[in-house]
């Protein structure tokens, strides 16, 4: 699975960063990005394997979002959220 942040939907109400601290955080511009386990951060696609956290909690963080700003893809591609 993997999951990026669509910056022109964010806005910053930090949902994400509540419930995964570990994994989001607000930049600079008040947008959330991703943090991997090889230490960058950016709102690019990341696969769960980059991160500290297990895939499904994620997807909670995902849902969590009230602009849907946070994707989400399986391993084939595929959306799965929103």
């Amino acid at each position: 699975m993997r999951v990026r942040v669509d910056r022109e939907l964010c806005i910053g109400a930090a949902s994400c960063i509540a419930l995964l601290p570990e994994v989001f955080e607000l930049d600079e511009e008040g947008k959330a990005v991703i943090k991997r386990l090889k230490g960058d951060k950016n709102s690019e696609w990341a696969d769960t394997k980059e991160l500290s956290v297990e895939a499904k909690m994620v997807l909670e963080a995902a849902r969590s979002c009230p602009t849907n700003a946070i994707i989400v893809e399986d391993d084939d591609g595929k959306q799965i959220y929103p």
